[in-house]
Parts: structure tokens; sequence; C-alpha cells
């Protein structure tokens, strides 16, 4: 809703996640959507109610939270500097939605 914070975002996010018995991982997170490719703000899961920026009407980010079947912790040694996988080899699923806040909420632009 309009007028909270980033993290209220990351921590609810979070809280599902562990209520379900999973971790985030704390290196990835949603983002700004705007004129450049992943602008701020960054939406961390490992972010607090109350935290970060402030979301104002017209705002667009994304969220996007990795979430471990084991422990949050990664590995990207993959010699491609592009392929995360959990350092404990347990399974992980990413999905990313897009969302404006609006005056009145927000509204779930694509997910």
């Amino acid at each position: 809703k309009p007028w909270g914070f980033v993290g209220d975002v990351g921590q609810a996010a979070r809280e599902v996640a562990e209520r379900a018995g999973y971790s985030v991982v704390r290196e990835f997170g949603g983002h700004g959507i705007g004129l450049d490719f992943h602008e701020d703000p960054f939406v961390s899961f490992a972010a607090n109610a109350d935290e970060g920026m402030v979301l104002v009407p017209g705002l667009v980010f994304t969220i996007e939270p990795m979430v471990n079947a084991g422990q949050p912790d990664i590995d990207m040694s993959d010699s491609n500097g592009w392929t995360v996988r959990t350092a404990d080899g347990s399974l992980t699923a990413q999905w990313e939605i897009q969302v404006a806040v609006t005056e009145d909420g927000c509204e779930v632009l694509c997910w």
C-alpha cells in the first residue's frame, strides 16, 4: 500500500517463506522499474518493516525472492559468472512479479 516502506515487502515475503520452512537468499532481490535496467530501490528480503524507500504512488518495482528449501547461502563459483546454486545443494525457486503502487493500494502489472 502507499506510504509504507520497501522493507515491509521484504519482511512479508521472508516471513511467508520461513513459516513454510524455507529460507530466502539475501544477495538477490527485487528492483525498481523505470528507464534503466534494475533501478533503485533494491527490494531486499533481509530487510525489516519500516525500512527503506517509501512506497509512493507511481513507484513501480519487482518482488522476486529466491526461496531455498535449505539454508539461504548461495554458490556463484561457476565460471560463467551467472549461474547461482544453493551452497548446500538444496532445491531453490525464484519468480518475479511487477507491482505499481497506486493512490489506494497497488496493482500487479505482470507475473
